[in-house]
């Protein structure tokens, strides 16, 4: 009999029962003179020691605040050295971080604020087009609940880290003594594509533990060193990131506030990086850029690609050309901490470039059909669903969603299509929302996707369905191409003709130097969608008119 797409992780390393403040602290004695920061772009550098001390300092900050278990405080920043301090602060302290994305605008942070009930707000000045100055004074008056907002860089925020002689250490150590490795710790909102966004809620072993099984997979130690130019608002830079970094006593290393490939290489040559995370739209750039070539990239051998599907194409070329043999893919979503399945440096080559791996440790996982509810057998494509220690406590003040994405045994249904195979391998074939429904066919844009990475022309590629009086849906693939290449539509078209099935080649292609993409670097295939049927009926008008 076929077996049940269904399998449980490994439970031999057990679960960290601590608060993230406690494991932090546990590494500051085993490892106090190895760099723990390093901020390229403010000249930071710190050891375990030297990090711990301004942690403290801000954490001692935040009590003369006033600021009790449980409240929230909201931090709007790129990538810096103070986003860390205060993420390990608000732990210590039990204080709830509210991550908002640098890219948000004002009726964005209003309403994440609003819902959070922030009492304090940590912001920069200002981010690239963005006046957060301005911003947060022109909602501040419809923000009952926020009583402080300081700005970094400022008299108030260097008040906020000064050393006192109030006796806050012994009532910092009274506060840490009293809080749970359960507790809630952590608010991150979801993208919102559909709706208001939604406050996903995580405790201290929800995030701890998934940044450390995070980086056992991909066998961090002391002397690792992983560049992020991932954000940090968001799981894969605060979980991923230095989650996977402190429990290992390895050092966390920020090429810049925000992605730029050239400062990623720079910073992977000039600190000796062994490890480097990204999307693949990042990868892609790394390896695009005239300054890949001269970059000393020898002292990479693993890191992290995650957030979207990662072409096979790309990963064969991250491994061959940025010497990452030990690469590995990870599979999650916010909602569980983030990380579900992921590939283990040990793992093939092949399983690594094609599957986001097996089950994680203490981590269940089933593919459902999406229908009837019921596991499906391995090799049957279906719903994935997540279960354990990972999983969100739920959506902040939001019992209804929370029970809409969680049923009652506790599963997470994530709205990704997945299938196992015979060793518990997982691959992503696509969202439920995304599949393509052509003349009753179903359609998986990233198939279509991984087949066209292998034109000669094509840098990047996406795939979305158009609607269709006679199908339903029509296939449409947007296409960058490499530079100083040369295509046309026939040309894409021609080349899947007779090798992939007649419907799935693209009715309609559109060439483009870029994306809609999220702070994150997420493809926002729902923009592209409205765009393309605009864009359509404008054609078709003019057709109409013509004739």
């Amino acid at each position: 009999m076929p077996a049940l797409a269904y399998a449980r992780g490994d439970t031999a390393t057990p679960l960290l029962e601590e608060t993230i403040g406690r494991n932090l602290e546990s590494m500051v004695v085993r490892f106090p003179d190895r760099d723990a920061l390093v901020s390229m772009h403010q000249g930071i550098r710190q050891t375990y020691r030297e990090f711990n001390r301004s942690v403290d300092l801000l954490a001692m900050g935040l009590l003369r605040l006033g600021l009790e278990v449980g409240d929230r405080v909201g931090i709007w920043s790129p990538n810096c050295a103070e986003w860390v301090w205060l993420q390990y602060a608000t732990a210590k302290v039990g204080v709830v971080l509210v991550n908002l994305n640098p890219a948000y605008r004002t009726h964005e942070v209003r309403y994440a604020l609003a819902q959070s009930g922030c009492r304090a707000l940590v912001a920069a000045q200002r981010h690239l087009s963005s006046d957060y100055r301005a911003m947060v004074s022109e909602v501040r008056a419809e923000l009952d609940a926020l009583e402080r907002v300081i700005f970094l860089d400022t008299p108030e925020w260097d008040a906020l880290m000064e050393p006192g002689d109030d006796g806050m250490e012994g009532v910092l150590a009274e506060r840490m003594a009293g809080l749970h490795h359960d507790d809630p710790i952590n608010i991150q909102f979801t993208s919102g594509t559909t709706g208001f966004p939604k406050g996903a809620t995580l405790s201290h072993s929800n995030i701890l533990n998934n940044g450390f099984f995070v980086g056992e997979a991909c066998a961090y130690t002391e002397v690792d060193r992983v560049c992020i130019p991932v954000p940090m608002y968001h799981c894969f830079g605060m979980v991923l990131g230095t989650l996977a970094c402190t429990p290992h006593g390895s050092a966390i290393v920020f090429p810049g506030p925000g992605f730029d490939p050239a400062e990623v290489l720079a910073a992977v040559a000039g600190e000796r990086c062994t490890s480097l995370y990204g999307v693949p739209t990042m990868f892609i750039a790394e390896l695009a850029h005239p300054d890949l070539e001269s970059s000393d990239l020898s002292s990479l051998r693993t890191g992290i690609m995650a957030g979207s599907p990662c072409p096979v194409e790309v990963m064969k070329q991250v491994i061959s050309d940025m010497h990452m043999t030990d690469v590995t893919i990870a599979y999650g979503m916010t909602e569980t901490s983030p990380v579900s399945t992921q590939t283990y440096t040990t793992d093939s080559i092949e399983r690594r470039v094609s599957t986001v791996g097996r089950v994680h440790p203490h981590v269940e996982i089933k593919i459902i059909d999406p229908g009837s509810g019921e596991t499906v057998e391995r090799g049957t494509d279906g719903e994935l669903c997540t279960r354990g220690y990972s999983v969100m406590l739920g959506y902040w003040d939001d019992p209804e969603k929370t029970a809409e994405a969680i049923d009652a045994d506790g599963w997470m249904h994530t709205g990704d299509l997945a299938v196992m195979d015979s060793e518990g391998f997982v691959n992503i074939v696509g969202r439920i929302k995304d599949m393509i429904i052509r003349g009753g066919e179903n359609i998986y844009p990233r198939e279509i996707e991984e087949y066209l990475y292998g034109h000669p022309a094509v840098e990047d590629v996406q795939v979305i369905g158009v609607p269709d009086v006679k199908y339903g849906e029509q296939v449409m693939a947007w296409v960058k191409l490499r530079e100083g290449a040369e295509a046309t539509a026939e040309d894409v078209k021609e080349f899947c003709r007779g090798r992939i099935a007649h419907f799935k080649v693209p009715r309609y292609v559109k060439f483009v130097k870029d994306f809609p993409m999220t702070a994150t670097g997420k493809i926002r295939k729902v923009e592209m969608r409205e765009v393309s049927i605009a864009e359509l009926a404008l054609e078709e008008a003019a057709d109409i008119e013509s004739a």
